[in-house]
């Protein structure tokens, strides 16, 4: 399978990138190169291969759900630019 110029036009008009004709040929020949690369791997006998749901192996390490003190609206408020009674004061942003 070989990318044509064609298709390189087609993705760079997706990404709204535009490129001249020298790059133009230089991706299509990096895109056969890639296409190329993955034939090689599909020609492997995966048959003996369990199918994974994720790649590594791993557990979530969670600390310990507590109860600490926390921060008084005053600090939390100190550097604030505006505040309106207890709340952070911004610009509306949404008509």
């Amino acid at each position: 399978m070989s990318v044509p110029l064609e298709e390189v036009d087609r993705i760079a008009g997706l990404a709204k990138l535009q490129f001249s004709a020298d790059e133009k040929s230089k991706f299509a020949a990096q895109f056969n190169q890639i296409i190329q690369y993955i034939e090689k791997l599909a020609e492997l006998d995966l048959t003996q291969v369990e199918p994974m749901s994720q790649v590594g192996v791993g557990i979530n390490v969670f600390r310990d759900d507590c109860v600490q003190p926390s921060l008084t609206v005053e600090q939390v408020l100190a550097n604030a630019p505006a505040r309106k009674l207890d709340f952070f004061s911004v610009p509306k942003v949404i008509g």
